[in-house]
C-alpha cells in the first residue's frame, strides 16, 4: 500500500505545483486583436490609445453619444477583447452614456502580459484618459463583468465616482477557486487574489450588483456576499441565464433598472471637455 500512497501523493503534489506555477493561465484568457471595430455595428468611435504607469500601450475605443448624461468605463471579463463588448457599449449608449472600452495588457492589441496588479494599472490608465478628456469622477460610472468586476472594485476603492456596477463578480479568487477546484488547496497556493470583499467595503460610490442564480462559473452566493459586504447606497439585481449569456442585457426591464440606478447616481448632465464629447 505504501508505494501506492506515495505515488498518489506525488501526483497530487505535482498537480498542486502546476496549479501554483500556472495559475495566471487559469484566470486570464486573453483574446487576439479585434477583427472588427465599432463601425461594423454602426457605432461612431475614436481610437483612444492609453499608456500605463509602467509604460505599456493599451488599445481602447471611445464610443460617444451626443449630449451624454455621463460616461461608462467598461472593465471587461477574463476572455476575448473589446470587440466582444460592443453590444454592451450599445446598451449603455441607449441609456444616454458615452463609453470607454479598453483591453487589459496582453489582451487584444494591448502590450504586455496580464496580472492582478497590471489589470488595475490598466484600468487606472483608462480612468486617467477620461480625466484628461475633461470628465470628473462624479460623471464617471464604472462597469465590470466577472473578472472585470474585480478590476472595477479595486479601482473604485476610496474614489468618489458616480456609481459602480458589477455583474457576475466574485468575492475573491481564492473563494472562487475553492469552488471550481475543490480538490486543490487553492487558498494556500493562490497568488492572484483580487480581494473584493475588502475593496467593496471601501467604496464611496453607489453600487449595483447583478448576478444570476444559474451562473455556472461564479456562484450566485458569492455575488450576494459581495453585495452584503458593501456599504449603502446599494442595489441587487437578480438576473437569469448562465455566466456568458448576456446578463442585464437580456431583458428590457433589467436594462431599465440599470439605467434608473445610473441616472439617479449622476448629479447633473455631464459638461465634459470637447475631447470627451
Amino acid at each position: 500500500m505504501l508505494p501506492l500512497v506515495l505515488t498518489v501523493a506525488s501526483i497530487y503534489l505535482g498537480l498542486c505545483l502546476l496549479a501554483w506555477l500556472f495559475q495566471s493561465r487559469l484566470i486570464f484568457f486573453p483574446g487576439p486583436p479585434p477583427l472588427r471595430t465599432p463601425d461594423a455595428y454602426g457605432l461612431h468611435y475614436e481610437d483612444a490609445p492609453l499608456r500605463t504607469e509602467d509604460g505599456l500601450r493599451l488599445s481602447a475605443w471611445w464610443v460617444p453619444v451626443e449630449a451624454p448624461a455621463g460616461c461608462v468605463l467598461v472593465c471587461h471579463g477574463n476572455a476575448g477583447n473589446i470587440e466582444h463588448r460592443l453590444m454592451l457599449a450599445r446598451a449603455f449608449q441607449a441609456m444616454g452614456l458615452s463609453v470607454l472600452l479598453f483591453d487589459y495588457r496582453g489582451y487584444g492589441a494591448s502590450e504586455g502580459r496580464p496580472s492582478e496588479q497590471g489589470t488595475v494599472l490598466d484600468a487606472r490608465a483608462a480612468l486617467q484618459w477620461l480625466h484628461a478628456a475633461g470628465w470628473e469622477d462624479s460623471q464617471i460610472v464604472l462597469y465590470g463583468e466577472s473578472l472585470g468586476g474585480a478590476v472595477a472594485l479595486q479601482l473604485a476603492r476610496d474614489r468618489p465616482l458616480a456609481a459602480v456596477v458589477v455583474e457576475s463578480t466574485f468575492t475573491s479568487v481564492p473563494d472562487l477557486g475553492a469552488r471550481l477546484y475543490p480538490l486543490l488547496p487553492v487558498r494556500l497556493i493562490a497568488t492572484v487574489r483580487y480581494d473584493n470583499l475588502e475593496a467593496v467595503a471601501a467604496l464611496r460610490a453607489p453600487l449595483l450588483v447583478a448576478h444570476s442564480p444559474e451562473d455556472e462559473i461564479v456562484p450566485f452566493e458569492l455575488g450576494h456576499a459581495l453585495f452584503e459586504a458593501a456599504p449603502p447606497p446599494k442595489q441587487f439585481l437578480q438576473t437569469s441565464g448562465e455566466h456568458n449569456d448576456g446578463g442585464f442585457q437580456l431583458r428590457a426591464e433589467w436594462q431599465d433598472r440599470v439605467k434608473a440606478f445610473i441616472r439617479r447616481a449622476l448629479p447633473v448632465p455631464a459638461a465634459a471637455g470637447a475631447g470627451a464629447k
